[in-house]
């Protein structure tokens, strides 16, 4: 098939992510990919190859065609490459579990192996509405969180999107009514605002004895608005639910396994949650899979109550494929220093980046572990900004008003050059 006649399939056919039926957007279309690089099936304004700047939206840590990877998708589907979960397990399932509960925050113990971010959500809170019914407290049934946060696209983790800015408000009228906080004070490093403490403090005492939980993306707040925040608020949230009988979900979907300079974002405050949520980067890209981890005080509780089980089985629930590239992408994160990688491309991408603090329409720039951020005061000319940066050479996908890159972790100093200057360029363009 040639690329043309490719595209107009894709174009009357393929609903993409975000974007209208039948198609009006020309996708690049990507025939290979191979370390940081996508290689095109033409040219895009002079480069057959592009750097990927988004790790695929933030999965792929360890870049593309790993041998390690490659070879434990390869092991594995010699012996199955799925089994149902229900009645049945397996290795590969086992020792990923086994993992994480040994590398995040104590006393997370129990996992449910999920399909995607937005399921791992659905489960987190199914886990806390459930955990509240079977202790004989049925009226906690609402969720409190901030807003500018961005929770998945299933319907209950749009019910806790920012109900405004988010792209969720069209289905405010059939959502769960949820409580929202004002969006936390922006910056890693600023202390924490008392009067915002105060006025977050007022509203979970407030609420208390109709919350079940609150749910919150730690440190960045990432699909919402790429904002950065103090790790102080999570202490904050940490001793407000312990205070008041409330359940405390961190979505570290985006954040997990590095992203921000730590290994998981509560560990930049020093405190655990009691459910949390894992995913895109879990499987190095390869393959869909996430994780939700709860306490176990969570699963006791549970097992107690009418309905003793958790109602919730996907069908490809702990697929041996997708955990056995888990198991290899921990291996291969783990045994390399991966903070290091994360601090050179930090600081690679605030030398790079700050020539856009120059560009009119620039409101701010911002890097955290390997996160870059240039916001506009304008919505982003999304065509316009794409193609600018792949004349740098370079793949982005920016959304808002939003210049963004999370790079693979095995991004070399000369690409991550080459990825500030695309950003520079998209967000001159754009």
């Amino acid at each position: 098939m040639d690329v043309q006649q490719l595209i107009g399939l894709d174009r009357a056919h393929v609903w993409h992510p975000y974007g209208p039926m039948p198609g009006t957007a020309t996708p690049y279309v990507v025939e290979s990919a191979s370390g940081v690089r996508l290689r095109l099936a033409e040219p895009v304004a002079g480069h057959r190859e592009l750097v990927d700047g988004m790790s695929s939206w933030w999965a792929a840590i360890h870049g593309y065609r790993h041998p390690v990877l490659d070879e434990a998708v390869r092991e594995q589907l010699g012996r199955m490459s799925h089994v149902m979960f229900g009645g049945l397990t397996h290795e590969p399932a086992v020792r990923l579990a086994a993992r994480l509960v040994e590398i995040t925050p104590e006393p997370l113990q129990h996992v449910f192996l999920a399909d995607s971010g937005s399921v791992a959500v659905e489960v987190a809170l199914k886990m806390c509405l459930q955990y509240w019914q079977s202790v004989g407290r049925p009226a906690k049934r609402r969720v409190l969180t901030w807003r500018g946060g961005y929770h998945g696209d299933t319907f209950h983790p749009m019910s806790v999107c920012d109900p405004d800015g988010g792209m969720h408000h069209l289905w405010g009228g059939v959502l769960p009514r949820q409580l929202f906080a004002a969006e936390p004070p922006a910056g890693f490093d600023a202390p924490v605002d008392e009067e915002y403490a105060a006025s977050l403090a007022a509203l979970i005492e407030q609420h208390a004895g109709e919350l079940a939980a609150v749910i919150v993306e730690p440190v960045v707040q990432g699909a919402g608005g790429m904002r950065f925040h103090s790790p102080g608020y999570l202490r904050l949230l940490r001793e407000l639910c312990d205070e008041h009988g409330v359940l405390l979900v961190f979505d570290e979907i985006a954040t997990g396994f590095g992203r921000s300079g730590a290994l998981f974002a509560a560990d930049h405050a020093g405190v655990s949650p009691d459910v949390m949520c894992l995913g895109k980067a879990l499987t190095g890209g390869y393959l869909t899979m996430a994780a939700t981890l709860c306490t176990a005080e969570v699963a006791d509780g549970i097992s107690r109550g009418e309905m003793p089980v958790l109602a919730h089985g996907p069908t490809f629930m702990g697929n041996p494929l997708a955990a056995a590239v888990a198991n290899a992408s921990l291996d291969l994160l783990l045994s390399r220093d991966w903070q290091l990688d994360v601090k050179r491309i930090g600081t690679g991408l605030r030398e790079g980046l700050a020539a856009a603090a120059d560009v009119p329409g620039v409101r701010d720039v911002r890097v955290l572990g390997a996160i870059g951020v240039v916001q506009l005061d304008h919505p982003v000319d999304l065509p316009a900004a794409t193609a600018a940066a792949a004349a740098e050479g370079v793949w982005l996908r920016p959304f808002r008003d939003l210049v963004y890159t999370m790079p693979p972790y095995v991004t070399d100093d000369q690409d991550v050059a080459r990825i500030a200057r695309g950003v520079v360029a998209a967000a001159t363009a754009g």
